[in-house]
């Protein structure tokens, strides 16, 4: 099942998460081959890679810039090892948070809601995040 938009109802728990202490959000990433704005106007044509990286990472990085939000790793996927045939991604990534307060916060603030959201949206044809704690063995 493609999906992009984030579940708002999994941002009021926890979940298994660990209450304080850095959360690691896990991207995968699957992009349009040409970004999809809705037919709005004043929108020039691109890839969906060139909207996420250019434009909704400017605005992520500007929205989250007081907030030590830490990009810890962007990738490019070379080969499916395990995965169902159907399921492929273009991009992985690994992004800090403080906590999930946080990143909560973040992606329901009206920042993120109007500067960045429609340019994921609008670069996105399939996505996973996945919230993570680091384990210490």
């Amino acid at each position: 099942m493609k999906t992009t938009e984030i579940n708002k109802s999994a941002l009021q728990t926890t979940g298994t998460l660990a209450a304080n202490g850095p959360v690691y959000m896990l991207n995968l990433l699957r992009y349009k081959e040409y970004a999809d704005y809705n037919n709005a106007a004043g929108v020039s044509p691109c890839s969906g890679r060139e909207v996420y990286m250019q434009r909704y990472v400017r605005e992520f990085r500007r929205i989250t810039a007081d907030d030590d939000v830490k990009l810890l790793f962007l990738g490019n996927v070379g080969i499916s090892l395990v995965a169902p045939d159907d399921e492929q991604w273009d991009d992985v990534a690994i992004v800090e948070y403080p906590d999930f307060s946080t990143f909560s916060r973040i992606v329901s603030s009206n920042a993120y809601l109007t500067d960045a959201e429609p340019h994921r949206l609008a670069a996105l044809e399939d996505w996973r995040l996945i919230a993570t704690n680091k384990v210490l063995l």
